[in-house]
């Protein structure tokens, strides 16, 4: 292990004026107070201060503080004016199925959690508050009354989200499934909440007035709604990185604890995630103030300049490509699992991509191993029958050796995995998993006799794997196809790259870069994402001065804009005089 110069905390730079940032609820409201003053009077029309929040936000302390500091004629909650909870159960139960993890995408709306009828009301009513101060907050607050005197958009992070539901403070949007399962939550929260919230969200924040960030509740921050569109579009000129989380889970390892240097409370960190723009989140400085907001927040306000014209025509604004650590080191095996086919993620879940894959080895002890594809005489439906009799019989253990490849794991090997192929980490080894985002659509298959952090099985989903395994992808072909699959590319002074993959049947591509000088790079107008995968520091500059000079550690992942264009990688520090590695991937759009 080595000592950590991991950064927890990065962040874009706006501006070094503090004073842009309100911090704590008396200078929010004096920030507040300013703004509605300002605002013309519109005759007969209520002067409406309208908060609209992601799900998840405390809107009762929201509530309790707005009320105590603007003294406003009425303070509603949109939530209030929702359809009762049996009503939006009954309405969400098809795109949910009854499956534990796996629902279907779908098209409902903020629009569609509100009772007409209360809605119509209190529409109605307010008509008779001409001239007074009424606050509106909630998710749909801007539906309530669509043309508002001050827009706030009160934001809120995925992984706090995801802590708030398993500390059981908060129910599902509309909801009063306080004490539900968490992993249920986060599934209705995944397919419902978040959905029909970030389509309510393009259309507000290129509007809001205010972006709140309330991720801590001790103490919410307020900038601008210019600031922060300066701030996003300050992001997309420039490499940058999202704030990392970690996560334990049975397998977990603890290799992660030392070189991201993580506190010592859970047993283990079994994922690390640093680039997954859905969940992750964009810390924005002003000054010494940092500002939380949802990476997601940057696609949806700039993906051409991000993404490039030719992923963002293919994808939209979704981030298709995924950095994350899986940390079996002194931990153990993955579970066995296989992703979808394409065709089989739209049927059944309405998805337009699949999960293809690979493991890229960060480090890996002696005997460490990787699981994929069959062996040259498995027999097919003899291993099926396993798998289903290891799932009904606690006493008849899959025998994982007889039918799946096990291939030695040393660092720097890179394991391709196409959706169809079988597959796991074994213990004792650290992957940098580089795979397409459709997050969750993993089938596991045997979780090796073991049970959940919660002290339950794990969800195990033999049918939709023994639909997807394709079973002519066994030890000859695993071994041409998707082991080490490397070929020199290019080479210049102090610098070789690689094509390390990955297989044909991805659309990602990925090379490797071995250097101790300078390595250009250009985006070709596409984005790109890198992680340092040997060298302590590296920086990563412009030829011609567009962006500050940026410094990446060992093991960060980083978010190059497709609107960068030409940059260069050099150690850095402690790193010149040693030879330094990235790994590069892309969309495969280019030539």
């Amino acid at each position: 292990m080595r000592s950590s110069n991991y950064d927890k905390f990065p962040f874009v730079p706006v501006t070094t004026k503090e004073e842009a940032c309100q911090t704590g609820w008396p200078a929010i409201a004096e920030a507040l107070r300013a703004a509605l003053l300002a605002r013309q009077a519109v005759p007969d029309q209520p002067l409406v201060l309208a908060v609209e929040c992601y799900p998840g936000t405390n809107l009762r302390q929201l509530q309790q503080e707005l009320e105590q500091a603007l003294q406003p004629a009425q303070c509603l909650v949109a939530d209030d004016l929702y359809r009762t909870p049996a009503e939006i159960d009954a309405m969400v139960a098809g795109p949910l199925t009854d499956d534990p993890v796996f629902g279907r995408l779908n098209g409902i709306t903020v629009a569609d959690f509100f009772d007409q009828q209360k809605l119509q009301t209190v529409q109605a009513a307010l008509t008779s508050a001409a001239g007074q101060l009424v606050v509106i907050i909630g998710t749909g607050a801007t539906l309530v009354y669509p043309t508002p005197a001050v827009v706030v958009y009160a934001d809120l992070a995925r992984w706090e989200i995801q802590l708030r539901q398993r500390r059981g403070e908060i129910a599902n949007l509309g909801s009063d499934n306080f004490n539900e399962k968490a992993s249920l939550k986060y599934k209705r929260a995944y397919f419902v909440d978040w959905r029909a919230a970030d389509r309510l969200k393009k259309q507000v924040l290129p509007r809001a007035d205010f972006l709140l960030d309330t991720n801590d509740p001790a103490a919410p921050k307020l900038i601008s709604g210019a600031d922060l569109r300066a701030g996003l579009a300050a992001a997309v000129q420039r490499p940058f990185r999202v704030v990392p989380f970690f996560d334990p889970g049975p397998w977990g390892g603890q290799w992660l604890r030392e070189v991201c240097d993580l506190p010592d409370g859970p047993p283990n960190y079994a994922w690390g995630f640093d680039c997954v723009p859905e969940e992750n989140s964009l810390l924005l400085g002003f000054g010494e103030a940092r500002v939380e907001i949802p990476s997601i927040n940057l696609v949806f306000a700039h993906p051409r300049e991000l993404l490039g014209d030719a992923v963002h025509g293919r994808f939209g604004t979704e981030f298709p490509i995924r950095f994350d650590f899986l940390d079996t080191m002194g931990g153990g095996n993955l579970s066995l699992q296989v992703h979808p086919l394409t065709e089989y993620a739209y049927d059944k879940f309405g998805l337009t991509y699949t999960q293809d894959e690979s493991y890229y080895m960060l480090d890996a002890e002696p005997g460490a191993v990787v699981y994929l594809g069959l062996k040259e005489d498995a027999n097919f439906p003899a291993m099926l029958a396993d798998l289903q009799r290891a799932q009904d019989d606690s006493t008849a253990p899959f025998p994982a050796a007889k039918y799946i490849n096990e291939f030695p794991a040393r660092p720097h090997d890179h394991f391709l995995i196409p959706a169809g192929t079988i597959h796991c980490s074994g213990a004792n080894g650290m992957v940098l998993e580089i795979s397409a985002t459709p997050y969750i659509f993993t089938f596991k298959l045997w979780d090796w006799e073991r049970l959940g952090l919660d002290g339950r099985p794990r969800p195990i989903h033999l049918a939709h794997g023994a639909a997807n395994i394709q079973p002519d992808r066994t030890t000859a072909w695993v071994e041409q196809h998707l082991v080490n699959a490397t070929e020199p590319v290019a080479s210049g002074p102090g610098w070789r790259e690689e094509r390390t993959g990955l297989h044909e049947r991805e659309f990602i591509e990925t090379r490797r870069h071995w250097f101790t000088d300078v390595v250009p790079h250009h985006t070709h107008g596409d984005v790109q994402v890198l992680n340092l995968v040997q060298g302590a520091e590296a920086i990563v500059e412009s030829p011609n001065g567009t962006f500050e000079p940026f410094v990446v550690h060992y093991a960060e992942t980083f978010i190059v804009p497709a609107a960068v264009g030409a940059y260069t990688i050099r150690p850095h520090g402690s790193a010149v005089g040693t030879e330094c590695a990235t790994m590069k991937a892309y969309v495969r759009t280019q030539a």
